[in-house]
Formats: structure tokens, sequence, C-alpha cells
């Protein structure tokens, strides 16, 4: 398994080494749409383990969804976070 990341790692080595002019994009379709972009569609933030006091009946009601109610809390807690910076930044 060695030689096929050392392999690899030379290939690296030998395209970051190279000018951006001598790379061959030809078969690359150049992107002048972006509208349908979405941001951060791969970005993945570092989770954290936390631990939180909850009222019961809220904790019930995000359980109520279903598996997964963790990141329903993450997910709710993001959109306020963004509404706040987004009123921040009219200031």
């Amino acid at each position: 398994m060695k030689k096929t990341s050392n392999k690899v790692d030379e290939e690296l080595a030998a395209l970051a080494a190279m000018p951006d002019g001598e790379i061959d994009t030809s078969d690359i379709p150049e992107i002048t749409d972006w509208s349908n972009a979405v941001v951060g569609r791969f970005y993945r933030p570092v989770k954290e383990t936390v631990t939180i006091r909850l009222d019961a009946d809220v904790l019930d009601w995000l359980k109520q969804g279903g598996k997964g109610y963790q990141t329903r809390v993450n997910k709710i807690l993001r959109a306020v976070m963004e509404q706040a910076r987004k009123k921040a930044a009219w200031k």
C-alpha cells in the first residue's frame, strides 16, 4: 500500500510544482452561472460534546420528531444565530 501512496504523493508533488499556465483544463467546462450554488454544502463544522439542561416539555417536543433530536436542536440554534448575525450586520 505504501507504493500506491508514494506514487500518489509523487503525482501530487509534480502537479503542485507545475505552473498554472501549463495545466490543461480544456476538458473542464468553465462555470459562469453560480445561481444554484449552495454556500457551505461540503463544509462540516467540528462538533463539540456539551451538556445542556432543557425543559422537559421542550425535550419531549424535540423528540417527537423521532431520531435526530440533537441535530434538530443544532439547526434551531444555528437559525437563531444566523438571524442574530444578520441583524447585527444591518446596524
